[in-house]
C-alpha cells in the first residue's frame, strides 16, 4: 500500500496512511513523509505499535536529538532521548512532566537555534465514559502571518522579539546553571520556513520578554495582539488523540497548547522526542 496524505479541513494537519513506523521507511517513503510534514506542518500517524527504539529511529530520520530542559528529570529509564509527558504518579512521584504544554509556545524558542520539530507517541489517552480528552491545538503561524494587513508586514520587518528563559515566570525552579545555559536572545518576529520559504510569525505572549528597540509598553502591546491573533479560531486545528498515535509538528509553523481538561484517575501517557534544525532561523 502506497503513502496516502489526507490533509485536514484547518490550515494545518495532515493524517499519513500506509505507514508501519515499526518498519524502517524506504527512501520514496521518507521523501513523503518529510514533503508532507513541510506542507502541513502537523502529521498524524494512526495505529502505530513504536517501540521506544523505533521512536528514536524515527525522530533521527528528521534531525539530530536535541533534549528540551524540561525533560531531564523524566527522561524515559534507558532511553534518555525521550521525554515522558504524563500525570501519572507511582510511588507518590510523578512519572513525568505533568502540565506540559498548558500555554501556547512553540518548543525551546528560548534557544538559540529552536529545534526544527517534535514528536509525540501516544501511549495512553484521558477518556471519561467513551469521550476522549486532552486534545491539542495547533496554531498555523504562516496563515496568521499571511491575514496581516500590509501595513502591520511592513512593520514587523526586521523586528526580533526578545526571548530569556529566566525572564518569565514558570512552574518550574530555574537553576543558576540553566540561567547560564541559556543566556537571553532575539529571533525574528517573521520568520521564514527555510524549506517552504514561507512567512511565519514567531511572538508567544508568555515566552517574549520585549522587542528589540521597542518601548516597553508598546511591545508588550505588540506582542499581545501578534500572539491573540494567532491563535484566531480560523488558524488552529485540534488534534484528539487515540492511543497508538504519532504526531509530529514543525515548530516554525505551529504553535501548540496542550488542553488539560482531565485529571487522575484518567490517565495520560506521551513520550516525547525533539528533533534540531540544521540552522538558526532566519
Amino acid at each position: 500500500m502506497g503513502v496516502e496524505i489526507v490533509p485536514t479541513d484547518a490550515p494545518v494537519g495532515a493524517e499519513i496512511r500506509g505507514v508501519d513506523l515499526s518498519l524502517p521507511l524506504s527512501n520514496s517513503g521518507l521523501a513523503a513523509v518529510d514533503n508532507a510534514f513541510n506542507d502541513h506542518g502537523v502529521i498524524y500517524f494512526r495505529d502505530q505499535s513504536l517501540s521506544p527504539e523505533g521512536l528514536l529511529a524515527f525522530t533521527r530520520y528528521f534531525g539530530d536529538l536535541q533534549f528540551n530542559v524540561f525533560g531531564e528529570d523524566h527522561g524515559l529509564d534507558d532511553h534518555p532521548g525521550i521525554v515522558v509527558i504524563s500525570n501519572i504518579e507511582e510511588g507518590g512521584r510523578e512519572i513525568g512532566v505533568k502540565a506540559a504544554g498548558s500555554r501556547w509556545h512553540s518548543d525551546m524558542c528560548y534557544t538559540a537555534n529552536p529545534p526544527r520539530g517534535t514528536i509525540l507517541c501516544a501511549r495512553e489517552v484521558p477518556d471519561q465514559d467513551g469521550l476522549t480528552l486532552g486534545d491539542t491545538c495547533f496554531a498555523a503561524t504562516h496563515a496568521a502571518y499571511d491575514d496581516l494587513p500590509a501595513e502591520m508586514k511592513e512593520r514587523l520587518e526586521g523586528c526580533r522579539a526578545e526571548f530569556d528563559f529566566a525572564g518569565r515566570q514558570r512552574a518550574q525552579i530555574i537553576t543558576q546553571e540553566q540561567r547560564e545555559r541559556f543566556p537571553p536572545v532575539t529571533h525574528p518576529i517573521v520568520r521564514t520556513h527555510p524549506v517552504t520559504g514561507r512567512k511565519c510569525l514567531y511572538v508567544m505572549r508568555d515566552d517574549c520578554t520585549g522587542i528589540a528597540g521597542v518601548e516597553e509598553g508598546e511591545a508588550q502591546r505588540m506582542v499581545a495582539a501578534l500572539a491573540d491573533h494567532i491563535i484566531r479560531p480560523e488558524f488552529i486545528y485540534r488534534h484528539r488523540w487515540r492511543a497508538g498515535d504519532v504526531l509530529m509538528w514543525d515548530n516554525c509553523t505551529v504553535q501548540h497548547l496542550a488542553i488539560q481538561d482531565y485529571a487522575l484517575p484518567m490517565r495520560r501517557l506521551m513520550h516525547r522526542t525533539t528533533f534540531a534544525a540544521d540552522a538558526p532561523p532566519a
